[in-house]
């Protein structure tokens, strides 16, 4: 009986086993352990212990849920999860900022999600980074030059009223007046993984995020238990303007030590438009840089990164100048350290960067010709970051302190040719060796309970603004050139799961941003829509910025659709108006506008996106973008708001994911709202189709062949400027073929 009993209670402890799996969640990339995940799995239900373990009594019919603040939520089909069972390991990617208002662009890797959007790997190569963030119908880019130093414009929001930042900390000041160097122009592309644009005032973490956050990431560091060596080269060739750009990096990795060397050039002459009208494009710009990561010991790293941008001899046809050199280099040094605790991360980071930029009308057509013009200028950014990390049961704490120094100089020369002053040279004062210095610290909390989730969000900045070389002729029209503000923003996000396929989320936000340098201290250029001088004012006030987004997703195994909308009403908005009682600098100039605050503004939009794999081998991507922009005061439009934008994708992968076509199809209806003080007309609509197909040749070559502009489609963009001394817009390029090899190691 004794022995009939033990064999009975083996059987039953046999088939208890049989039924109780064991499965382990891990991180996609870093292959870690992800710790007090949720799960839930019929009636079972618990949280991942240090090692990622899942502990669930299996059948043929539930699905396994599961949720995680920094990986979302994942609901794996019972067929899905047989898979899993077999190899006992889950992997997970990371969706950093899941509970924000935020598309992420990945630059480097290829997704394997039914419903994420993927980008060729002329991304990597190309020049200008802005490029890149326009395939996003919610992004417009404000063009002065056909090919280089286009400006992003994120629902209407422009300038300093976006944070542009790399790696959460570092980012570049523009040199040039007329922002010919953006800071989104010094983004080293090759070195980066991805681009999260975070829409909204809502995180405030990397900066004063006033109308949103675009945060370029660069590929983290890599260690291997065993000597590794990686690496790739990349070249792309384009028609229409004979544009050659070229990259290469290289990853020597080890088990304490992590090398990666990029470099890139790009090259490009004057390009045609639709109607075979030569468009003044050229440019040339090179990128080299490095990043050594150094493992102190199981639970810290340091990084250090240092790249270099140099541009030279770039048309700028909208502009009284072009660009003769852009010479910029950006250092930062990172140092991270985790713990075994609810203390999980301390992070640091110190960053500077240096911009040489030198401009001159040399090459200009002046007919007649009346002065020569030069102008030299440079900017310094430096700061740092220190943020410590928090995660408990259900939510987690983000708390840091960041500190910012912004420097410009610079003077412009101008030599009379003509006229009663000719011979003379007169020098103008630009900058005003003017300064901003921003001392903030911020927090960020993150809780989820049951199907809901929350995040509060705070930052405190002191901003200090002066000029250390003021220009007696612009200090006569105030009382004081320096200013101390304090700005407070405030942000909450409510997220909540209403079914297994269906959530939604509010977002509401307070920010406040100080003006710009340019706003406070530009001295007598034109730097606006129109030809008018500007005159910058210290003495404007904080903008200030209430809005709110409502977010509704659906998402199923093969499909994801997204409806956002969002109402910005700003205070105290930072415009200009026309000073009929001041005179111009320059002879031609029409006059003088001045920075001012008008005191109600208002833009409001909406952006869809509807994602779905049709059959095995073929997905479809639409996707529309809208903002309206309003000045209350004057009922008038706000300038530079792009019309409705809406895009359509059509893509495929066949023999083993090896080809991949790729049609796009865009359309743009045209822009009435316009801004005619501000110089604006009507914007015609336009509808573009491209081409393309990338196929795997080898596992180290990949090639891919695009036709741009299949239709050879004559258009421009409503943010183009006009060439200089006309009204006749910058048009786009025309039909270009587009061949670009990559070869990996």
């Amino acid at each position: 009986m004794k022995y009939l009993l033990f064999m009975l209670l083996l059987l039953c402890i046999s088939v208890m086993d049989s039924l109780s799996q064991s499965l382990k969640l891990i991180d996609q990339q870093s292959q870690q352990a992800i710790v007090n995940a949720s799960y839930q799995y019929g009636n079972q239900q618990g949280i991942t212990d240090r090692n990622g373990h899942i502990s669930i009594k299996t059948n043929e019919k539930d699905a396994l849920n599961i949720s995680h603040l920094n990986y979302g939520f994942w609901r794996i089909s019972a067929s899905e999860l047989k898979t899993f069972l077999n190899t006992g390991i889950i992997p997970w990617q990371k969706q950093n900022f899941q509970l924000q208002t935020v598309s992420i662009i990945a630059l480097h890797q290829n997704s394997i999600d039914s419903v994420s959007l993927t980008f060729n790997n002329q991304n990597r190569v190309s020049h200008d980074a802005s490029a890149i963030l326009a395939q996003l119908p919610e992004v417009a880019l404000i063009r002065k030059s056909g090919n280089y130093g286009f400006d992003p414009v994120l629902r209407g929001f422009k300038y300093d009223q976006l944070n542009i930042v790399m790696d959460g900390a570092q980012s570049a000041n523009a040199a040039c007046p007329n922002r010919m160097d953006p800071p989104t122009s010094q983004m080293p592309l090759n070195m980066l993984s991805q681009i999260a644009v975070l829409k909204g005032p809502y995180s405030l973490r990397y900066g004063n995020a006033f109308g949103g956050t675009i945060n370029f990431q660069t590929s983290p560091p890599s260690f291997s238990s065993k000597p590794k060596v990686d690496g790739r080269m990349s070249g792309v060739y384009e028609s229409n303007g004979s544009i050659y750009r070229s990259e290469a990096m290289l990853d020597l990795a080890g088990q304490s030590a992590n090398l990666k060397l990029f470099g890139s050039i790009s090259t490009g002459d004057h390009y045609n438009d639709g109607d075979d009208n030569e468009v003044l494009s050229s440019f040339y710009r090179n990128n080299f840089g490095s990043s050594l990561a150094l493992k102190l010991n199981d639970h810290q790293d340091i990084r250090l990164q240092i790249s270099h941008n140099y541009a030279k001899d770039v048309d700028f046809p909208a502009l009284p100048m072009d660009l003769r050199k852009d010479d910029t280099w950006l250092g930062s040094l990172n140092h991270s350290i985790r713990f075994r605790s609810k203390f999980k991360e301390w992070n640091t980071s110190i960053y500077g960067t240096y911009v040489d930029h030198l401009m001159d009308n040399y090459d200009k057509k002046l007919d007649p010709r009346k002065v020569d013009a030069e102008t030299q200028a440079k900017t310094n950014n430096y700061g740092g970051r220190s943020e410590l990390h928090w995660q408990f049961k259900n939510s987690q704490l983000y708390v840091g302190i960041d500190y910012k120094n912004e420097y410009a100089e610079g003077e412009r020369s101008r030599r009379f040719l003509m006229g009663p002053n000719a011979g003379n040279t007169i020098y103008d004062n630009v900058w005003q060796d003017a300064s901003i210095v921003k001392t903030s610290v911020f927090g960020e909390y993150q809780h989820r309970y049951n199907q809901w989730q929350l995040v509060y969000a705070a930052r405190l900045e002191y901003n200090q603004a002066d000029a250390d070389k003021p220009d007696a002729h612009f200090a006569s029209y105030y009382d004081d050139l320096s200013s101390e503000q304090i700005n407070s923003s405030l942000s909450l996000g409510i997220s909540r799961r209403l079914s297994s396929h269906w959530s939604c989320e509010l977002w509401l936000g307070h920010a406040e941003r100080s003006a710009s340098l340019s706003e406070r201290f530009i001295n007598f250029l034109p730097v606006g829509v129109d030809p008018y001088e500007m005159l910058g004012n210290p003495e404007l006030s904080s903008e200030k910025n209430r809005q709110v987004d409502l977010n509704l997703k659906y998402k199923n195994a093969s499909t994801l659709i997204q409806l956002s909308g969002f109402v910005a009403s700003m205070k105290d908005f930072i415009s200009s108006e026309i000073r009929d009682d001041i005179d111009p600098k320059m002879p031609g100039s029409p006059g003088v506008r001045q920075f001012t605050n008008i005191d109600q503004a208002r833009l409001s939009g909406f952006e869809i996106t509807w994602s779905q794999l049709l059959l095995k081998p073929l997905q479809h991507n639409l996707s529309l973008a809208y903002t309206y922009g309003k000045n209350e005061d004057s009922g008038e439009a706000l300038p530079e708001i792009p019309p409705l934008d809406m895009r359509y994708t059509l893509m495929g992968t066949f023999f083993k994911n090896r080809l991949k076509p790729e049609l796009r199809l865009r359309h743009v209806l045209e822009q009435k709202r316009i801004a005619k003080s501000y110089g604006e007309t009507q914007t015609p609509a336009f509808t573009l189709v491209d081409l393309s197909v990338n196929y795997q040749i080898s596992k180290h070559i990949e090639l891919n062949a695009s036709i741009h502009n299949l239709f050879d489609e004559t258009y421009y963009e409503h943010l183009n400027r006009s060439v200089k001394g006309s009204l006749k817009p910058i048009y786009a390029p025309g039909r270009s073929t587009v061949l670009t090899l990559v070869a990996k190691l």
